[in-house]
């Protein structure tokens, strides 16, 4: 079986570096990886150097959300697994977080 790490410096353009990501998911779909997994925040900024939680807040998304439902969509369409890495807001909580989908969608 083969796994592809993909790796992506996130811009502060958080749909760029999504659409980046899904051609990164199709590249490695195409190489015959069954496995995608996406290193810490490759969609937002990196910031935990920053220490105001209310500035960084902006940044968490719900999950399910958006960003797993289009990567969903993704790992159905191309029979893959892909983990994702989101700053996730939970119920005004915020965590690191690693959803994982299969290839089911």
């Amino acid at each position: 079986m083969k796994i592809a790490l993909i790796q992506q410096k996130a811009t502060q353009n958080i749909q760029h570096n999504i659409e980046k990501g899904i051609a990164s998911v199709r590249t490695a779909a195409e190489k015959k990886a069954k496995i995608i997994c996406f290193a810490e925040l490759a969609f937002t900024p990196f910031y935990p150097q920053k220490k105001s939680e209310g500035q960084n807040l902006v940044l968490a998304e719900t999950i399910p959300g958006c960003t797993t439902n289009l990567f969903s969509s993704i790992a159905k369409e191309l029979g893959v697994v892909i983990i994702l890495n989101l700053y996730e807001n939970l119920n005004g909580k915020t965590f690191d977080s690693s959803p994982v989908i299969d290839a089911d969608g």
